[in-house]
């Protein structure tokens, strides 16, 4: 495997560890402790970004062509076969989630973010993930 496709994998792993180590087990625990709140959206943040850095790596790797952004990455991947259209819909809403958080759009919706990094987000990006150490295995 690329050393840093690699290396980028092992950068998403310590992330997602770090981010189980954040995580309560409920919102409510999450919602009143803004120091656990803030550890979560950052591992948040990162591991979307690690992502997108993943999908271009790979992008670039195999030669096609690079897209114009970050969420248009995760498509590529798709358009290839490598990974799921429906899984490189939901990396789209949680890099346009990564956005809002990071940017201070608005009131996030802790509820929503909570919902993403308690479930979807471990979930989606292990696929992610499996389907990258398999193409290069």
């Amino acid at each position: 495997m690329n050393e840093r496709i690699n290396d980028k994998i092992e950068e998403i792993e310590k992330y997602l560890d770090n981010l189980s180590s954040y995580i309560p087990n409920n919102f409510d625990d999450y919602v009143n402790d803004i120091k656990t709140k803030d550890a979560c959206e950052h591992c948040f943040e990162k591991i979307i970004e690690a992502l997108a850095d993943l999908a271009f790596l790979v992008i670039n790797q195999e030669g096609w062509t690079a897209p114009k952004d970050d969420i248009d990455a995760f498509f590529v991947l798709s358009d290839k076969n490598m990974i799921p259209k429906n899984l490189a819909q939901k990396m789209k809403e949680a890099k346009t989630m990564r956005n809002f958080i990071a940017h201070q759009y608005g009131k996030v919706d802790d509820e929503m973010v909570f919902n993403s990094i308690n479930g979807e987000l471990v979930k989606d990006t292990e696929e992610l993930l499996s389907a990258v150490k398999k193409k290069f295995s």
